[in-house]
């Protein structure tokens, strides 16, 4: 089984980081660095059914449905996962602990089987990298200069 693990520090409080990993104005913000997803009809709520809709490309539909499976604000997120193609469902975990200086936020993609599983948390793990490095810091930037 392939898994994505990605942990990355940031200069901004806790709360800051969760924010911008949950809140539906946000999301698009740090997403903008991969497919560009809005998080249609999410809220941090165990059961929630929502969609991260994305420009469609060629193989994928751009939808990717999904359920909200635990949260503990402003701590913990994980929600369930499923290509608008209906493949196989993975499941992504949001961690956010306080860190010298900010914020560890620890990213997990999991349930990732087979050789096409494999292939998929390959070409995740490098989209998921960009949005760390680049999205997020981006999205944290216009959330302290006033962003909604």
């Amino acid at each position: 089984m392939s898994t994505i693990s990605l942990t990355r520090d940031y200069p901004a409080p806790p709360e800051d980081v969760w924010r911008v990993m949950t809140d539906p104005e946000l999301i698009p913000l740090w997403t903008a660095t991969g497919a560009g997803a809005r998080a249609d009809g999410f809220a941090p709520v165990v059961g929630t059914r929502f969609r991260f809709v994305a420009e469609p490309k060629p193989g994928w539909s751009g939808v990717v449905d999904c359920e909200v499976l635990e949260v503990e604000a402003p701590r913990l997120l994980r929600y369930s996962w499923t290509g608008g193609d209906g493949g196989a469902t993975t499941v992504v975990t949001y961690l956010v602990e306080p860190a010298p200086g900010g914020a560890r936020l620890t990213y997990h993609h999991t349930g990732f089987t087979g050789l096409g599983g494999l292939v998929m948390s390959r070409l995740l793990g490098r989209v998921r990298r960009r949005m760390l490095d680049v999205g997020v810091p981006a999205a944290l930037d216009a959330l302290a200069a006033g962003a909604r």
